[in-house]
C-alpha cells in the first residue's frame, strides 16, 4: 500500500524531528530529509506536502543553506517555519532583514482569522517564537496572516499557490494551538485523509523483508531489548527459519538481564527463534580496558559486536544479512541522508565501516520509541515486554564515565537494581519512560561509621518523554530518593555519594555517553 507522504526538508533547527512527530501524530506518514535532497529526488517521492524547518542562519547570507527556487512552481503545497518562512520570503522576492528587537519564547500573536492556515485559532494567540531576522516584506501574491508589535508579518500565505509561512514554531507545545495549525495545513491544504496506520506499517514491513530477504538467511541482533526484540519478532513473523537471533552478553547489561532474556527468547521461551546466547565479557573487557574517551568506547563496542557476529554467521553459514533494532531517533541523531533500510554501512552505535554482511536490514528505522512499542503490540508482544525500559547497545559501557572494569560494572549494577527496585515499589515505573543509575568518575570523602571513605559517586537520571528526541527530567518524590540514596549507600560497596541528574534533553542527553 503507497501511503499519504509529507517531506520535512531539514535546514539545522533543534526542533525539526518534532514536526515530523506531530505529523505522524496525525496518522500521516511524514519523513525528515537534509536540504540537500535534490528537488528531482523529492517530487519522484509524491509528497502531499512539504514543510521547510526552522534554522540557526540567515537567509541573506550567501553561505546559508537555500533550496531550488522551482520548489514554489511544483504544485505541492508548501509550509515554512522560522528559517523556512524567511528562506520562502526571500526566495520569493520578499524582504528579510535583521529585526529591531529580537523574539524569543512565548509571545502574543494577533490572528487575521480568514486565512486558510489559521482559521481554526483564536483572533489572539500564543506561538513560541526564537528568531532575530524577520520578514519585513512579504513576497507579490501573499498576504498577511498574524502579526506581534515587533514582528509585523509572523504569519503570511499565498493560498492560490499553496504557499504558506509562520515565523513562530508550531511544532512545540509552547505554541498552544500549534496542533490546529498543523492540521490545517496536512488536511485541508494538502488533502490527506490519514492512513498511516501501525497495522497497515507491520503488514508492508513484513511483505518488503520477505521480498528483499527471499531465499536467504538473516542474523538478529539480539539484546533483549524493546527496540531490537520487536525487530526480532518482526523479522520472525517475515522470515520463520531463516532468521537466527543473536544475544551477545557483552559484560555490560542489567544486573540478572541475561538470565531473563534467555527465559524470554530461549528453548524455553513463547518464541519459535533460532536463539543463540553468546558469553563474550571477557574479550569486551579486554578490548576496552584503560580506555575512557566515549565515542572511542562506543566505536570498540560497535566493532567487537559486528565482529561476534560474524563469527555466529560463518558458523550458521551463508547469512546475507544482519538486522538490527535502529530507530528514528538514531538515524537523525547519526546525520540525516546517511542511512537506508538495507545498507552495508552503518554508523549508529560505532558500527565499524566493512561489514562481512550482503547488507543491513533495520526494520524500525523509520519509527519513533513509542510507534516502536505500537507496532510490539500490532505483533502479539506482551506488554511487560513492550514496555520495559530502553537499553543501549553499548549498555553499562556509556553509563560508566571514564575506563571500565569489571568492578565499577558491578557497583552501576548494584545502584540500578536498587534504583528500579524501589521506583517500582513506589509505583512510578509506569509513569518513568527511562530511568537508570550511572557510575559518575567523580571519587569524594565520605564518613561511613569511625571510618574515612574515598569512594565514587552514583548519578541517577529519570526523565519523561514520548518520542526520546526530547525529554524533560522526572520529578521523583524527595522521600523515594531518600530512600533509593540510603539503600544504594548503605548495600553497594565502593559508593558514598549519590546525585540526581535534572538536565532535560536537549541540552542534555538521556545517556551520559
Amino acid at each position: 500500500m503507497k501511503q499519504e507522504l509529507i517531506i520535512v526538508l531539514d535546514f539545522g533547527g533543534q526542533y525539526n524531528q518534532l514536526i515530523a512527530r506531530r505529523v505522524r501524530d496525525m496518522n500521516v506518514y511524514c519523513e525528515v530529509l537534509s536540504y540537500k535532497t535534490p528537488l528531482e529526488e523529492l517530487v519522484a517521492r509524491k509528497p502531499k506536502g512539504i514543510i521547510l524547518t526552522g534554522g540557526p542562519n540567515s537567509v541573506y547570507d550567501p553561505e546559508s543553506p537555500h533550496y531550488d527556487k522551482a520548489l514554489f512552481d511544483t504544485d505541492i503545497p508548501v509550509l515554512g517555519i522560522c528559517y523556512g518562512s524567511q528562506l520562502m520570503a526571500y526566495t520569493l522576492g520578499g524582504r528579510v532583514e535583521s529585526a529591531k528587537v529580537s523574539e524569543y519564547g512565548k509571545t502574543e500573536i494577533d490572528v487575521d482569522k480568514t486565512g486558510r492556515l489559521l482559521k481554526d485559532v483564536q483572533e489572539r494567540t500564543i506561538g513560541w517564537m526564537s528568531h532575530t531576522d524577520y520578514i519585513a516584506e512579504p513576497p507579490e501574491g501573499f498576504r498577511i496572516t498574524a502579526s506581534t508589535p515587533v514582528c509585523p508579518v509572523a504569519a503570511m500565505e499565498d493560498a492560490e499557490h499553496a504557499h504558506y509561512a509562520v515565523q513562530f514554531h508550531p511544532e512545540v507545545t509552547h505554541t498552544v494551538e500549534g496542533n490546529k495549525m498543523l492540521r490545517s495545513f496536512v488536511y485541508d491544504v494538502c488533502g490527506c485523509t490519514g492512513d498511516w496506520k501501525m497495522d497497515d506499517f507491520v503488514e508492508k514491513t513484513i511483505e518488503d523483508i520477505r521480498a528483499k530477504v527471499g531465499g536467504g538467511k538473516a542474523l538478529c541482533a539480539l539484546s533483549g531489548g524493546v527496540d531490537s526484540s520487536v525487530a526480532a519478532v518482526l523479522m520472525s513473523k517475515a522470515i520463520g527459519k531463516q532468521l537466527t537471533c543473536v544475544f551477545v552478553d557483552h559484560g555490560l547489561l542489567r544486573k540478572n538481564e541475561a538470565d531473563e532474556v534467555d527465559k524470554v527468547f530461549g528453548p524455553e521461551g513463547p518464541y519459535d527463534l533460532n536463539f543463540v546466547h553468546v558469553d563474550a565479557h571477557e574479550r569486551f573487557y579486554e578490548k576496552l580496558a584503560g580506555v575512557t574517551e566515549p565515542e572511542k568506547k562506543r566505536k570498540i563496542i560497535g566493532e567487537e559486536f559486528i565482529r561476534v557476529f560474524e563469527e555466529e554467521a560463518k558458523k550458521i553459514g551463508a547469512v546475507d544479512y544482519l538486522v538490527q533494532g535502529t530507530i528514528y531517533p538514531d538515524v537523525i541523531e547519526s546525520g540525516l541522508g546517511k542511512s537506508a533500510t538495507i545498507k552495508s554501512h552503518h554508523n549508529v552505535g560505532g558500527l565499524p565501516d566493512y561489514v562481512d554482511f550482503k547488507g543491513i536490514i533495520e526494520p524500525l528505522r523509520m519509527l519513533f520509541k513509542d510507534e516502536v512499542r505500537r507496532a510490539g503490540l500490532e505483533l502479539g508482544i506482551p506488554e511487560n515486554l513492550v514496555f520495559r525500559q530502553p537499553f543501549p547497545g553499548p549498555g553499562l559501557g556509556i553509563r560508566i564515565i571514564g575506563d571500565i572494569t569489571p568492578e565499577k560494572v558491578r557497583m552501576v549494577q548494584d545502584a540500578d537494581l536498587i534504583y528500579r527496585e524501589e521506583i517500582a515499589k513506589a509505583g512510578l515505573d509506569k509513569d518513568i519512560n527511562q530511568y537508570f543509575a550511572a557510575l559518575t568518575n567523580v571519587r569524594s570523602v565520605g564518613v561511613m561509621g569511625d571510618f574515612r571513605t574515598y569512594d565514587y559517586a552514583i548519578a541517577l537520571r529519570a526523565v519523561k518523554t514520548s518520542d526520546f528526541m526530547t525529554a524533560g527530567s522526572a520529578e521523583i518524590p524527595w522521600d523515594v530518593l531518600k530512600k533509593i540514596t540510603t539503600r544504594i549507600v548503605n548495600e553497594v560497596d565502593n559508593v558514598n555519594r549519590v546525585f540526581y541528574d535534572i538536565t532535560s534533553k536537549p541540552p542534555g542527553t538521556i545517556e551520559f555517553e
